[in-house]
């Protein structure tokens, strides 16, 4: 068997790729493993216009094969597969794939979280044509638009409020007849004009009129089974995120909800294992703060290989 590499980068989204950038820059020689959603949530957006040294924006796919290149320009090694197995238990760790096995002296979990959908075929055609799954990075597109968020839970009322800066109106749709979301979540929404309620309304399908862009949603009344058409210009779907984490089960600490803990930086509860982006960041799930924890990540890898002590890593 091959010796082992001193890093290994699960994921290839900005975290996973600027922890390869950093590391290859450290002369580590990073493997990045890409993962089955090549380049991350990302790939699935259209103009990126909050990433810093961009004034005019890039497009989602494009950010991502600069990043990438940029990782590779410095010596990271990517291959095209998917993990299937770890073993955090025996040092170095284990990382298989479909048809190949690697040993690491350390690990960089950059997995990401998937934001779960309503299982619509108009949904997936059309995301990052009007449908979208993060008010912060999409809601400046819909200025003066009427727009729709679909969800009943905290994320959803802290989504439609904020979306109330851009839109001249935001529909809610929740499948039941009362919301998930706190008492001071859901007072807040509900004072605000701008949002209108579709309580006991599910999302049936969302169409574009031909154009390629979302021009409306079709609703059914859970209890009447009747539907009808909204016109909207934007489906936010905002039902919750899964962090990527089932490979990681019973090896490491993970919260409550499945996202990866970390401490001191990237440092999680097995030395030598190191996490970045969406999948320990259940707060801000931005492209760039998910490139900063990257690079946290690979320092934290780096002087985890050269030895130095725990307290005085800064």
């Amino acid at each position: 068997m091959a010796s082992p590499r001193n890093v290994t980068i699960i994921g290839s989204g900005p975290a996973g790729l600027t922890a390869a950038l950093y590391a290859a820059r450290a002369n580590l020689q990073p493997l990045v493993i890409e993962g089955l959603e090549a380049g991350g949530q990302l790939m699935l957006t259209t103009l990126v216009e909050n990433f810093p040294g961009h004034r005019d924006g890039i497009m989602g796919p494009d950010l991502m094969h600069e990043m990438r290149a940029q990782a590779e320009k410095f010596g990271a090694e990517i291959v095209q597969n998917h993990v299937t197995h770890v073993d955090l238990c025996v040092t170095p760790f284990v990382v298989k794939t479909t048809d190949a096995e690697y040993t690491t002296k350390t690990l960089i979990i950059a997995t990401g979280a998937s934001a779960r959908l309503l299982g619509l075929p108009s949904e997936r055609a059309l995301m990052g044509h009007g449908v979208s799954t993060c008010a912060t990075c999409d809601g400046y597109f819909f200025r003066g638009q009427d727009i729709a968020v679909v969800g009943g839970g905290d994320s959803a009322m802290e989504e439609a409020t904020f979306l109330t800066r851009f839109a001249s109106k935001v529909t809610v749709v929740h499948r039941r007849d009362t919301l998930r979301a706190s008492k001071i979540m859901q007072d807040k929404a509900r004072s605000n004009p701008k949002i209108e309620w579709r309580l006991n309304h599910e999302v049936v399908e969302i169409r574009d009129s031909g154009s390629g862009e979302v021009s409306s949603m079709v609703l059914r009344d859970v209890k009447s089974s009747a539907t009808s058409e909204v016109p909207v210009a934007g489906v936010f779907v905002a039902i919750g995120h899964t962090p990527n984490t089932a490979l990681f089960k019973h090896q490491m600490e993970l919260d409550a909800n499945g996202y990866i803990i970390t401490h001191d930086g990237a440092k999680t509860s097995v030395p030598g294992v190191f996490a970045c982006g969406d999948v320990q960041d259940h707060v801000y799930r931005q492209a760039v703060t998910a490139a900063g924890t990257g690079c946290m990540a690979a320092l934290d890898a780096e002087h985890y290989l050269d030895g130095i002590p725990e307290h005085l890593q800064s």
